[in-house]
């Protein structure tokens, strides 16, 4: 699913005839002789397209990370009215991907540390984006960071155990309860004006949520130290940091 595999392309009918083969029989049944027979060439052509099996397995992933920002994409709401509510169907959309489709998740999973995905760098960017704006409305009780790492953490974990636990034993609850613990770990109750909290955590995370994007406003020298001012300002002294 990206502009360089177009539909009916050999690289594309390798790609998508190794994610039904992952999908059905694990990451066992991706061969490069099965996959090239499924796709109808020959095995050569895996190579010469992807290099080995390390590779054909990064483009998978590559695919998929892109069919799951289009999901992710089209649930987006460029201004949200509640944007706790909008982070609740942000980690449900992450987590029903991963329930529904873990053999494809676990290969994105694998994938992720390399970093080098465009639409994995545009799904962290779109999780980013959510994460500031609670910050910029007072929502936000940890740093943007933290806050980041904590959603992805619990996602990743929800599905983990999901999968790790026998299907006769496993109650939707708990992805509600860990949904819902992750809510309270990275928002407040109700958003905090910042002068309304004592210190200036509060002021430094909105206002390093706000700070514009565009160049020309600070140099780069400028925008750097003054993030890094607002980033040891926004510390909670209830939340150890390390």
């Amino acid at each position: 699913m990206t502009t360089r595999d177009p539909a009916g392309s050999p690289r594309r009918r390798i790609v998508e005839a190794a994610v039904e083969l992952l999908e059905s029989g694990g990451p066992e049944a991706v061969s490069t002789r099965a996959v090239a027979a499924a796709a109808g060439m020959q095995p050569p052509a895996i190579y010469r397209l992807f290099g080995d099996k390390d590779g054909l397995l990064d483009a998978v992933a590559e695919h998929g990370y892109a069919q799951f920002l289009e999901r992710k994409r089209a649930q987006l709401d460029p201004d949200p009215q509640d944007p706790v509510e909008e982070l609740r169907r942000g980690w449900d959309l992450v987590v029903e991907f991963g329930v529904s489709r873990p053999e494809l998740f676990a290969v994105m999973n694998r994938a992720a540390g390399k970093g080098s995905d465009a639409a994995h760098r545009a799904g962290l960017e779109i999780l980013h984006g959510r994460v500031r704006r609670l910050a910029a409305g007072g929502w936000l009780r940890v740093d943007e960071e933290l806050a980041a790492q904590i959603i992805q953490a619990t996602g990743q974990g929800a599905v983990i155990t999901w999968h790790s636990t026998p299907a006769e034993r496993r109650d939707p609850a708990l992805l509600t309860v860990l949904r819902e613990a992750m809510i309270a770990a990275v928002t407040r109750a109700e958003p905090v004006v910042p002068a309304a909290e004592a210190g200036p955590a509060a002021a430094a995370r909105a206002l390093r949520a706000a700070l514009p994007a565009r160049p020309g406003i600070l140099t780069d020298a400028e925008q750097h130290l003054l993030h890094e001012w607002l980033t040891r300002l926004s510390t909670d002294p209830g939340v150890p940091h390390s």
